[in-house]
């Protein structure tokens, strides 16, 4: 029932043999006929070493970031509150919704 009924196991290809030839005899062509030999390219020099300044962290810078970061925790912890409260709004509405709706056709079926 599961096994494949195409193609048939006597018309099938033996794993010897394939049905798709290989190539042989096949020559490219060269993109030019200039027949130069490649130049080799001198090593690039060492890049010397960058120094980079050290971070200083000014009474001032500090507290900017302090601000920043405050503000970032502020801003994104209003949103997520706001989108909790929408969900929440939205199952409260959907729930006064369904027991409306089940108050209605149990009267219709009472009477």
């Amino acid at each position: 029932m599961f096994t494949p009924k195409i193609p048939p196991p006597d018309t099938a290809p033996t794993p010897g043999t394939s049905l798709v030839q290989p190539l042989t005899g096949i020559t490219h062509t060269p993109a030019c006929t200039c027949h130069h030999t490649p130049a080799t390219a001198p090593a690039p020099a060492p890049a010397p070493p960058v120094s980079r300044p050290a971070v200083q962290l000014t009474p001032g810078s500090l507290l900017v970031a302090a601000a920043g970061g405050t503000a970032m925790v502020l801003i994104i912890g209003t949103v997520l509150v706001s989108m909790l409260l929408a969900t929440a709004i939205t199952a409260a509405s959907i729930a006064i919704c369904a027991l409306v709706l089940r108050s209605l056709l149990n009267k219709t079926n009472n009477r």
